[in-house]
């Protein structure tokens, strides 16, 4: 192995454990791909998504051990449960085409939302490894009880707005080994 072979290794491992073991607010730099526009981006080695996390607060009633939220107007109800309390938090994430989440689950459900361009996902519990494909405006409902992969599998950059709900002072995400059911 050449010595500039070994110098790119080690400068990709760093930039990839500095993205890991980030805690910070501010956001992670994604890595610079090679791929050139209107090039099939590549999954093995290439850009990184860039993450800010935008807030997270703790959610409980102090009269109450089960939080609940109930709203009904005209012919839309919601409501959200949770004991004792919940944290909502809010996180920004840049995808540079060909870029990816790498398999991962959370530990309560996901609201993402694609601001922009387009993301496919990938379920680690579907054997056919069909994406689902969502574009600009559109949202993907992850329930946090298997691991899944999010790609921008296009030549143009994705943002995704990320809204967890999460028991108090749990990590938000959790990586996964590679479940073997898609071809990457």
């Amino acid at each position: 192995m050449s010595m500039l072979h070994r110098s790119r290794l080690a400068t990709l491992t760093l930039v990839g454990l500095s993205f890991a073991c980030s805690n910070s607010n501010e956001p992670v730099p994604a890595h610079q791909g090679d791929a050139e526009p209107g090039q099939t981006p590549s999954f093995a080695v290439g850009p990184v998504p860039m993450s800010t996390l935008l807030g997270r607060a703790t959610f409980s009633d102090p009269k109450d051990r089960v939080f609940k939220v109930k709203r009904m107007t005209d012919n839309w109800h919601v409501e959200i449960k949770s004991t004792p309390a919940l944290d909502l938090a809010v996180q920004s994430i840049a995808f540079p085409p060909g870029s990816q989440s790498s398999w991962h689950r959370h530990p309560g459900p996901v609201f993402i939302q694609v601001a922009s361009g387009t993301m496919t996902f990938y379920e680690s519990d579907d054997p056919t490894c069909t994406g689902i494909v969502r574009g600009a405006g559109e949202g993907f409902l992850d329930l946090g009880d298997h691991a899944h992969i999010a790609r921008n599998e296009t030549a143009l950059p994705a943002q995704n707005v990320v809204t967890y709900f999460a028991p108090p002072g749990q990590p938000l995400r959790m990586d996964e080994p590679n479940p073997g059911n898609c071809p990457f």
